[in-house]
């Protein structure tokens, strides 16, 4: 069975790739952020207490999502689970204005600590396990990414 035959079988599997966005060859990472992006957009008209409730609430359910889908596939954190992305790019857009413009900003930082991983996203990436393993890394490059873009805005 092939994996994209896997992955849309399942649901769990279709959460984990984001909706089949981690499934695209090149860069599954990048890929699994843009499919976000709409995502985000929907939730910017949420009050902030409950877009960070919905963001806590998609991160925990994410770290199971995670761990299943890695478990069954044998491969801990898989390139193409990408709701980890999903999380961590919802985590960077916490308070930040809906226009393309900063939606833009944040893809960009979001992707550019997920990549590059300054410390402590690479400890964790390396020292931690799990669905937990999967998803902090990019929850904290989300974090990074956010407070980058909460001090454009204040300045």
């Amino acid at each position: 069975m092939s994996l994209n035959q896997l992955v849309f079988k399942n649901p769990i599997h279709i959460l984990a790739f984001g909706f089949g966005s981690g499934l695209l060859p090149k860069a599954p990472g990048t890929w699994g952020t843009l499919a976000a992006i709409p995502i985000w957009y929907g939730l910017s008209f949420l009050t902030l207490p409950w877009y960070l409730f919905v963001t806590i609430f998609l991160s925990l359910i994410g770290i199971g999502i995670c761990h299943y889908s890695a478990k069954k596939l044998g491969v801990h954190d898989h390139p193409g689970i990408v709701w980890d992305e999903f999380c961590g790019y919802f985590v960077t857009m916490i308070a930040v204005p809906a226009t393309w413009q900063w939606a833009l900003a944040g893809f960009i930082l979001f992707r550019l600590f997920d990549i590059v991983k300054p410390w402590p996203i690479k400890w964790l990436d390396k020292k931690v396990d799990g669905g937990f393993g999967i998803m902090v890394d990019d929850l904290l490059a989300g974090a990074f990414a956010l407070v980058v873009l909460q001090l454009v805005m204040v300045f």
